[in-house]
């Protein structure tokens, strides 16, 4: 297993790049999709050839992918079926080229994934890799508007549905609160000294700076995880000893909007990566008290 490094260089080439040749056409409508060298990292890092990789928010499927392309196994579950139908062929096609790992995804909510997960999964999962949804104010992609007549951009593919009960489209109070029943979800399914890695950042909405990586830490807190680690995945390449940003449209105009405004606003260049274990003593304690009461 490599040594453990709390920076990963995580972007040495760009998102397109890392994806091309091994996703099925229309991957990349999704809105949020993680850097596939993140996912890939935490796999190399915290698990083993043969190990059993779940991602309860899997979107088109990249922590899947990654995990199978490494000979690890992997089960995804999706809330939007359109998605999961997607996560479906992209595992399908990556279990085909990786030989013996095997990849399943489900379609449901990850609030209640012991109620349509097989029995036989729980306290056997080595590595749970996820992020919580954002909103659109940080995700999509821009087109060109010359083919109507109009200059300018328009905004494409930033939304995960229309479905107002999808957690990209809740407050955050109440997304926080789901993230933290998905946690103690994963929580039973991961085997005693398992790993939850949560990849975040912050993001502004009217304004307003939401501090998500610290919020997620206190949800696995809250879900009887134990922060383990706290590291940086970068979303920048490094060159020549410096960082070579690889932006989004929205990124670029929404720091210069707020610079203009006199507000010192940064591009993200990282995402924070919150490594999280399953302790044996603490778990059996918490499951004894659960089960007692």
């Amino acid at each position: 297993m490599p040594a453990p490094f709390s920076v990963w260089n995580t972007a040495p080439t760009s998102a397109p790049a890392q994806r091309k040749g091994r996703y099925v056409p229309g991957s990349t409508a999704h809105p949020a999709k993680m850097l596939p060298a993140i996912a890939a990292h935490a796999i190399r890092t915290y698990t083993n050839p043969g190990d059993l990789v779940l991602d309860p928010m899997c979107g088109i499927g990249t922590t899947l992918v990654e995990a199978l392309h490494l000979g690890r196994r992997a089960i995804g579950v999706e809330y939007e079926p359109q998605w999961a139908d997607l996560a479906s062929h992209n595992t399908a096609s990556a279990a085909h080229e990786g030989g013996m790992a095997t990849g399943t995804v489900y379609c449901g909510d990850a609030r209640r994934l012991t109620q349509f997960l097989p029995a036989t999964l729980r306290g056997t999962v080595d590595l749970v890799i996820t992020s919580p949804p954002y909103g659109p104010s940080v995700h999509g992609q821009v087109r060109s508007t010359r083919d109507t007549g109009e200059r300018g951009v328009a905004k494409k593919n930033y939304r995960y549905s229309h479905d107002p009960a999808n957690l990209a489209h809740v407050s955050t109070d109440q997304l926080l609160e789901a993230f933290t029943e998905i946690l103690a979800q994963c929580r039973l399914l991961l085997r005693p000294g398992g790993t939850v890695v949560v990849t975040t950042r912050p993001w502004r909405t009217r304004g307003e700076l939401v501090d998500l990586p610290s919020a997620v830490l206190a949800a696995g807190r809250a879900a009887g995880l134990v922060p383990a680690e706290r590291c940086v995945a970068l979303l920048a390449g490094i060159r020549d000893g410096g960082l070579v940003a690889r932006p989004s449209f929205f990124q670029m105009k929404n720091v210069r909007d707020a610079r203009r405004q006199g507000i010192p606003l940064a591009l993200v260049q990282h995402e924070d990566a919150l490594v999280f274990n399953r302790s044996a003593d603490a778990m059996a304690l918490m499951d004894d008290a659960s089960g007692s009461a």
